[in-house]
């Protein structure tokens, strides 16, 4: 089973919860350097929360299940794209 295969597999064991909330999630590229570049979809794209899904749920859920993953990353989750999000500096 290929990189891909697996990481998406990652993916379906969570993404229950976030269509839950009307979200999902989509795999844009998985670089050479093992970087896994995620979209946010739906209301997870513009949720004040997002990057906290991101770390909490999908990063672990992906990191759990496939460990040579070096990082992963949203290509539209930043702090001009989402004034809201609840990002670690935003936490203090």
């Amino acid at each position: 089973m290929d990189l891909l295969q697996r990481v998406e597999e990652a993916l379906d064991s969570i993404r229950p919860y976030l269509e839950a909330d009307g979200g999902n999630v989509s795999v844009e590229e998985i670089t050479p350097d093992n970087i896994v570049r995620l979209r946010l979809l739906g209301s997870c794209g513009s949720c004040p929360m997002s990057f906290m899904t991101l770390k909490a749920g999908i990063e672990q859920a992906i990191k759990r299940s496939v460990p040579e993953i070096a990082f992963i990353e949203a290509v539209n989750l930043t702090d001009i794209d989402n004034p809201d999000a609840v990002l670690p500096e935003r936490l203090q």
